[in-house]
């Protein structure tokens, strides 16, 4: 699928749910009830993320090879109340450490079903040449 500018992204997002696809969005892009739409449609999305979202842990990966950038992997719930009512079910941000570019990376994503690693490829290896921008 080629690649849409935000604002485009935003007029298409009813249309674009495929149950298992997965969307990558750069620039923070975080827009909970786009989010759930593709949650509920049984896709997938990776994005960036903001270190001010605010959260409770439900549960914390403490088996994590820091030799592979890996620093954490979380499932989480949302604590504010607006940002819980648009998305109610389980996130999961992942922390991955990119030292090509002395970079720490902060990903959320609703797919609990590949590693924490594989959420950080793939938006390193893919997200940035073919993902949602919105700049």
């Amino acid at each position: 699928m080629p690649c849409k500018e935000f604002a485009e992204f935003e007029l298409y997002m009813p249309l674009l749910c495929y149950a298992t696809a997965i969307y990558l969005m750069d620039k923070a892009y975080i827009d909970f009830e786009a989010l759930f739409r593709i949650n509920s449609a049984g896709a997938f999305f990776v994005t960036r993320t903001k270190s001010t979202l605010r959260y409770s842990i439900i549960e914390q990966s403490f088996d994590i090879d820091q030799t592979t950038g890996m620093r954490t992997d979380k499932t989480i719930g949302l604590t504010v109340p607006k940002s819980k009512r648009l998305y109610p079910e389980k996130l999961r941000p992942v922390e991955f450490y990119d030292g090509e570019n002395d970079e720490l990376l902060l990903f959320l994503t609703n797919n609990f079903d590949v590693s924490a690693l594989d959420v950080a490829y793939l938006y390193k290896t893919v997200g940035k040449s073919k993902c949602f921008s919105n700049g």
